[in-house]
C-alpha cells in the first residue's frame, strides 16, 4: 500500500485486487448474507480508494483494511435491518395493492360499476331520480328540486332511501 501512496498505480490495483478475500472473510465473518457480500466489497474498496492517504506504512495493512470492511459490514446489516422491516413480504399484501396496469384490476372495476349501474335500474323511479340527479350528476339540493319539480325534502327522503337499498343489494348490509 505504501507504494499505491507513493503514485505506483499497479501497485494500487495489485493491493485491491489482494484485498478482496479478505473483505469478504470480513463480511462473512459479520454475519452479512451472500448476496450482500459483493455490496460490502465494493463499498469497502470505495472507502479505501478515499481514505486511502490516512494508512499508516508502519502498520498492518490487513488490520487497517479489516477494521474498515467490518464497518462497511455492519453498515450493510443496519441497512438490511432497516429495510426489513419496513418491508412487507406478504403475498396476501400485494393482492390489496394491486399494479396499475393489472388487468384484472380493472375488471374487478368495471364489474362492479356495472353491478352498481344494474341495482340503480332496480330502484323505484322516484329513487332513482334522486340518485341520479344528487349523486351522479352531483347538483345541489336546490337545482334537483328545480330540474324534477319535486320538493328538496322528498328529494332528501328519496336519496336516502335509495342509498340504503343499494347498500342492502351490493354488499348485502341491513
Amino acid at each position: 500500500m505504501a507504494a499505491a501512496q507513493a503514485g505506483d498505480r499497479r501497485a494500487y490495483e495489485r493491493v485491491l485486487a489482494d484485498s478482496l478475500p479478505l473483505i469478504r472473510a470480513v463480511a462473512r465473518r459479520q454475519g452479512v448474507a451472500t448476496d450482500a457480500v459483493d455490496d460490502v466489497v465494493q463499498e469497502t474498496l470505495i472507502t479505501v480508494h478515499r481514505v486511502r492517504h490516512t494508512y499508516d506504512p508502519s502498520r498492518s495493512y490487513d488490520a487497517w483494511l479489516t477494521a474498515i470492511a467490518s464497518r462497511r459490514a455492519i453498515d450493510a446489516l443496519r441497512s438490511h435491518g432497516r429495510r426489513g422491516r419496513r418491508e412487507v413480504h406478504d403475498e396476501y399484501a400485494l393482492e390489496i395493492h394491486p399494479d396499475r396496469d393489472d388487468a384484472t384490476h380493472e375488471t374487478e372495476r368495471a364489474q362492479e360499476a356495472q353491478r352498481l349501474r344494474d341495482a340503480i335500474a332496480t330502484l323505484p323511479p322516484g329513487q332513482r331520480e334522486a340518485v341520479e340527479q344528487l349523486a351522479l350528476k352531483e347538483r345541489s339540493l336546490a337545482e334537483a328540486a328545480q330540474h324534477t319539480g319535486r320538493n328538496v325534502g322528498a328529494l332528501k327522503v328519496n336519496l336516502h332511501r335509495a342509498l340504503k337499498a343499494l347498500r342492502n343489494r351490493i354488499h348485502g348490509e341491513p
